[in-house]
């Protein structure tokens, strides 16, 4: 293993990025998270929207200065895009791409359409990442409450010899250096990224639930017992391997939980599992899972609707949130979709 370097602030020249006029295109939840956390850190930010629409209408509601994409590109010196990876490139080619001067920094919260290719930036414009390892709601509330997410910057062109600077300080201003901030690049955080998420995070983890949710329905137990042992306690274990790795979760558990853990859960993922791993690892390193999910978009998006309402329709979600409606916190929300 090599050596790992994180970055905090106070190995960070902070108010480099306040020098810098900086346009965040998009106000989703990375739009959001960033965007006010630099704010409240000083710096001079604008929103490049449609202007009128929604969130050009949410993000003035916020105090935030709104103006067109090609308006803010024009006035910015980092430009930050944080549309989805799916129209990236589009609207880079028709509103960025024409207002780009030499010497800005181009910026991404993700390296997919960089590492792809579906986005070549002129050779005169210095390329970077900031890409915080939370959803963009967590990276709001995590540095309102004076704490900070940990993220990872890459510098892809660096034409005036100060790009990683630059993505230092952009990184302490949203709070990444109150937790910590790593230097990769936008290859290895694109592939371990996809992969993350597609196997452990978001589809292995939520697979994993729904299935063992079915288990214990279909042999007749409770829905609402399923729920408890299959999806609510998953954030106590969660929190103890973040906080202290598995180690520290086995120590907390019982003896007959961890037992449980070390003697079934390689009984569960298999050497057939891993290998599927390994071939959804391959169709991302050579791009083909790029390929596939952009022709979906491009397509219409027909089957990834089928697949979203078939999820949103499962009998977990309705047990789900009818059992977090009635719990006495229920109503304390990092996302609320009506605001942010």
């Amino acid at each position: 293993m090599s050596d790992l370097k994180i970055y905090l602030d106070k190995d960070i020249d902070t108010n480099l990025i306040k020098s810098k006029k900086i346009a965040i295109i998009g106000f989703g939840s990375q739009g959001y998270g960033q965007s006010m956390n630099l704010k409240d850190s000083g710096c001079d930010v604008v929103l490049g929207l449609r202007l009128g629409g929604k969130s050009d209408i949410k993000a003035r509601d916020y105090g935030l200065r709104t103006m067109s994409i090609p308006d803010a590109v024009k006035e910015a010196d980092v430009v930050q895009i944080l549309i989805p990876d799916e129209v990236q490139a589009e609207v880079y080619e028709r509103e960025i791409k024409p207002y780009l001067r030499k010497g800005q920094y181009l910026m991404f919260a993700h390296g997919f359409n960089i590492h792809y290719k579906k986005i070549v930036p002129p050779a005169d414009v210095n390329v970077i990442m900031v890409a915080p390892k939370a959803p963009g709601h967590t990276v709001r509330s995590e540095y309102t409450q004076g704490k900070g997410t940990p993220s990872l910057i890459a510098v892809e062109q660096d034409v005036t010899g100060d790009a990683k600077e630059v993505a230092l300080s952009y990184a302490a201003a949203i709070g990444a250096g109150r937790a910590g901030i790593i230097e990769t690049t936008f290859r290895e955080e694109t592939e371990t990224d996809l992969f993350g998420e597609q196997v452990v995070l978001c589809g292995g983890c939520t697979a994993l639930i729904k299935t063992a949710f079915d288990t214990l329905v279909e042999a007749g137990y409770s829905p609402y017992m399923a729920y408890f042992e299959v999806c609510h306690e998953l954030k106590l274990i969660v929190d103890l391997i973040y906080e202290g790795g598995i180690d520290a979760m086995h120590y907390s558990i019982s003896n007959n939980a961890e037992y449980g853990d070390l003697t079934r859960g390689p009984k569960l993922i298999t050497a057939d599992v891993k290998k599927v791993m390994k071939d959804i690892l391959r169709d991302i390193q050579n791009g083909s899972y790029a390929d596939e999910f952009m022709s979906e978009i491009q397509s219409g998006g027909k089957n990834f609707a089928r697949l979203r309402e078939a999820n949103n329709n499962h009998l977990i979600e309705k047990v789900g949130q009818e059992i977090r409606n009635s719990f006495a916190w229920g109503k304390s929300k990092i996302l609320d979709k009506a605001k942010n």
